[in-house]
């Protein structure tokens, strides 16, 4: 492929994407809507259930990071627990205020979930997984319990149907051992276990 080809390639890239920023300035102008997906959120909300009872209980679904009611409020749910429930963008939650004011979560209406296997990179000062051609953002707590460092691959949950900014960290491959099990598939070292999976050989 010339140089030239590559060229005009990349201009119509970068013009699609202005048209695309473009056409989300104009659609932002004439529904008042600034973040679509937390207006999908708060639409969503709406129909689970009765929102708030008695100004106890709420209910929302989780945006990746938040809780988002029906009326667009955000609550904020605790990293180490959206990272260790694996919370996927879009499921539906229920959040309990006590009379003591302590905020309790729960997942109520899990959406269904697809996996995708990416790297992990850092941008903008956030963690990301560069999977399927997109960067999803992953949470820090996700990533500090892991140990999971940049490079290392990542498996992350996603929801089955629509887009999604977020995705929740499920596994972690370390670089170093991807490396070698890349390396060693190469060089042919690898055997085939009884289920079918390949495994690099160990020198004894």
């Amino acid at each position: 492929m010339s140089d030239d080809t590559l060229i005009q390639i990349q201009e119509l890239i970068d013009n699609a994407q202005a048209s695309l920023k473009t056409a989300h300035a104009l659609l932002r102008d004439m529904t008042g809507v600034t973040d679509s997906a937390r207006e999908r959120h708060a639409l969503r909300a709406g129909v689970m259930g009765s929102g708030a009872v008695s100004g106890r209980v709420v209910e929302g679904i989780f945006d990746g990071q938040n809780m988002v009611d029906a009326n667009g409020q955000t609550y904020p749910v605790p990293a180490n627990y959206a990272s260790k429930s694996k919370l996927v963008e879009g499921d539906g939650m229920k959040l309990t205020i006590t009379d003591e004011g302590k905020f309790v979560y729960k997942q109520i209406a899990p959406i269904p979930r697809r996996t995708a296997l990416g790297v992990l990179i850092s941008e903008d000062g956030q963690y990301k997984v560069l999977a399927e051609g997109k960067a999803f953002r992953v949470l820090l707590a996700s990533v500090t319990f892991y140990r999971a460092e940049v490079g290392d691959q990542v498996t992350v949950l996603l929801p089955k149907d629509g887009d999604a900014k977020w995705g929740a960290v499920e596994a972690v491959i370390p670089k170093h051992i991807a490396e070698a099990a890349a390396k060693a598939q190469v060089n042919g070292e690898t055997s085939r276990g009884e289920d079918g999976e390949l495994s690099p050989s160990v020198g004894e």
